[in-house]
Formats: C-alpha cells, sequence, structure tokens
C-alpha cells in the first residue's frame, strides 16, 4: 500500500499546471461510483490529479493510481481497496482500468462491500463499461471526455475565461456572441492553430513535439488497445493502420467498402467492422443518413478523421481546406448532438437543423427552401441572420 502512496506522491508533485477542463463542470463528484471514458491524450488523468489537488484533501482520504501498475501483479483491486478503507480511505480513483484484467466484477464487489467508500475509474474510449463482466449498469455513472474544444483553447492561449452555449442559443444569438468573443480576442488569429494542434491538451508540452507524440497516440491505440479491449490479433494491426491512412488522404468521403476491401486484401464485411474499430477508438468518425432503418446502419455516408489535428499529422500534404472544415464541425457537433448526412445539405443535426459548411462566400442555394437551415461560414468574425462564423461551433462545450 505504501508504494501506491508513493506514487501517489510523485505524480502529485510533478503534475504540471493543470487547467479545468469543461467535463469537470458536469460530473457529479458526489456519486458512489463514476466512470471517465476517452480517447488516448484526451486528458482523463488530469481530470482526476486536478480533483484530488483542488479539493485539497488528505493523504489518507484519497488515493490515486493506475492499474497497470506493477503493484497489481501481486495484489488483488479487491484486498487494495480494504486494506485503503481500513486506513481511512473515502475516495479511490483508478487510471487505466481496462489494464486490469477482472475489473469490472471486482470493481461491483468493492462497490456493494465498502459502502463508505467512493470510486472514480477511468477507462478507454473503445471500452464497453456496461458490458464487462459484471453489471454495473445500476450503479455506475458514466461520462465521456473529448479533447479541447475551441473555446477551451482559446482560453489556454488567452488566459481569458469564455463561456459555453447550447446550439439552440447559439444558433439565434451567434452575432452577440461572436461580438462578446471578438471584444475579448481575435479568434480568427488562434483558429488555425487549433486546427492544426489545439485538440490534445498535451500540446501545452511543447508543440515541436506535438506530431511525434500523437503518432504516439495512434500507434499505442491500434497497437495496444485494440488487441486488448477488442482482440484484434496483432497480424491485423498493419491493415488497421493502411485503412487509416487510406481514410487520411481522401476524407471526408462516400466510402467505397468493395474498392477497400480490395485495397487491404479481407472481406467487406471486415472492413465494416475495422471502421468501427477506428471509430470507437475515436481516429474517425462515420457520418450515417439521416433516413431511419437499419439499413443505412450498413455503411456510412461519409467518414470523417476524428479530428483536425489528425488532418494535419496523416495528410500527405497540406489538408484541403473543405476537409478541415467538415472534419471540425462533425467533431465539434458530435460531442452532444446528432449529426448526420442530409440528402440536401453537409449535415443535420439532431433531425432538425440543417447545415452547409463553405468559405466566407458559400452561397444559399443548396438550402434555401429548407427551413432550419444555416450556413456556416469559415473566414469570417462575425455572421448575419442564418450565417453563421464556423470557428464560433467551438463554443458548444
Amino acid at each position: 500500500m505504501e508504494q501506491l502512496f508513493e506514487f501517489q506522491d510523485n505524480i502529485l508533485s510533478s503534475a504540471p499546471n493543470l487547467k479545468e477542463r469543461y467535463l469537470e463542470r458536469n460530473i457529479d463528484w458526489s456519486n458512489r461510483l463514476i466512470a471517465i471514458k476517452g480517447a488516448r491524450g484526451a486528458g482523463k488523468t488530469s481530470v482526476l490529479l486536478r480533483h484530488i489537488l483542488t479539493g485539497n484533501r488528505n493523504k489518507p482520504d484519497v488515493l490515486y493510481t493506475s492499474l497497470d501498475h506493477l503493484y497489481f501483479s501481486s495484489h488483488t483491486l479487491l484486498e487494495t481497496a480494504d486494506s485503503f478503507q481500513k486506513r481511512g480511505g473515502k475516495l479511490l480513483i483508478l487510471d487505466e482500468v481496462h489494464k486490469y484484467p477482472n475489473w469490472s466484477q471486482e470493481i461491483k464487489n468493492i462497490y456493494d462491500s465498502f459502502r463508505n467508500l467512493n470510486i472514480v475509474f477511468t477507462g478507454s474510449s473503445i471500452l464497453d463499461i456496461l458490458k464487462g463482466k459484471a453489471d454495473l449498469s445500476r450503479r455506475v455513472m458514466i461520462y465521456d471526455l473529448f479533447g479541447l474544444s475551441f473555446r477551451e483553447f482559446l482560453e489556454f492561449e488567452t488566459g481569458i475565461p469564455f463561456l459555453s452555449y447550447s446550439l439552440d442559443d447559439l444558433l439565434a444569438n451567434h452575432w452577440t456572441i461572436a461580438t462578446d468573443v471578438n471584444l475579448k480576442t481575435k479568434p480568427l488569429e488562434h483558429f488555425r492553430n487549433y486546427l492544426q494542434f489545439g485538440y490534445y491538451p498535451f500540446y501545452m508540452e511543447g508543440i515541436n513535439a506535438y506530431p511525434s507524440k500523437l503518432m504516439n497516440v495512434i500507434n499505442q491505440t491500434l497497437e495496444s488497445d485494440l488487441p486488448l479491449l477488442k482482440n484484434v490479433e496483432i497480424a491485423y494491426i498493419p491493415r488497421l493502420k493502411k485503412l487509416l491512412y487510406l481514410l487520411a488522404v481522401s476524407t471526408p468521403v462516400q466510402p467505397n467498402i468493395s474498392k477497400l476491401s480490395q485495397l487491404l486484401e479481407t472481406s467487406r464485411n471486415t472492413v465494416q467492422l475495422y471502421l468501427e474499430y477506428l471509430h470507437d477508438a475515436r481516429l474517425i468518425n462515420l457520418s450515417r443518413s439521416a433516413k431511419s432503418g437499419y439499413a443505412v446502419m450498413a455503411k456510412p455516408e461519409k467518414i470523417f478523421l476524428q479530428n483536425t489535428n489528425l488532418s494535419y499529422l496523416l495528410s500527405e500534404k497540406k489538408p484541403d481546406i473543405g476537409n478541415l472544415r467538415e472534419t471540425y464541425f462533425y467533431n465539434q457537433l458530435a460531442v452532444s448532438h446528432e449529426v448526420s448526412s442530409p440528402s440536401s445539405g453537409d449535415f443535420i443535426v439532431n433531425g432538425k437543423y440543417t447545415f452547409e459548411v463553405g468559405g466566407r462566400n458559400k452561397k444559399q442555394k443548396q438550402i434555401r427552401d429548407i427551413q432550419d437551415s444555416f450556413i456556416i461560414a469559415d473566414d469570417i468574425e462575425f455572421g448575419l441572420e442564418n450565417r453563421i462564423p464556423l470557428w464560433l461551433l467551438g463554443f458548444l462545450y
């Protein structure tokens, strides 16, 4: 047990100046069992450490540990929790829970046995918490952590706090909101930087090292997380990497599953399965048809990289600006909204709002006769009527 407290002390003492993330305000920390899911590099560990540091907790009350610690090669999670609560422990924080073989059963046993102990744990975005060996559905509150919104990036870069807005509020009051932001800073001066290196919080550790760290995120996700959590054989990882590369040089694109299966020398069903794996790993986004029914779920209408930073990293040359705009739109909206592909326009959100995405001179032609439709225009500071600045969609979380 002393090893774990020493590990915690080292982690906390070496923690950088941690910034508040949007999710922290949404979590009800009073719940006895909390799960935080997210992709590699999204900042899950930082959220946990900030919760400890801002709570001014005493050492005996809280224990943070990562479940890939060597301590757990000879100790079970259940006996660790037992020893901790006997020492007066009240909050057990478990990072990288998917690295522990029997995590769901032992967490359930801890929850049921030690009613004065709160548990917070993190896991990969690939992890299906509710399909673990033990039923946690009636016990756990699950939260998803995504990468930085443009609003968060702007806060980190300028030191100026900015509010987030609901989609309805933003659509109705976009001119007022954009005016308020532009009075405090010039968002367009920061927007291109965000598209290139602002999505993952570790950009603050140094921009020069950012591409190599982001590539490491991709490799670890494909080479470690997918084999562990989806039982993907190591021999098939090169195919997944090739698929991601093929998508990177062409997205957003209407996928030709047959062509992809030929290029990867595998079946159509396997390609579709690989696409779902990459989506669960938050390396790509799959845009489905706005039509209802099971048939349309067989193949996505469009495929995007999950965020624009991946576009810059994986593209052979400078990413196409149209691709970047649509990738950014989908990335920022899909955090808390249903985004799909309509028959007219680029996107339909929540089955209600239709959007056409383009440059500053984008015309209304394709959506002129569609109710609740909007032009999302790049390279403008302010909008007018149904024309809204692209950067402003980064203020939804």
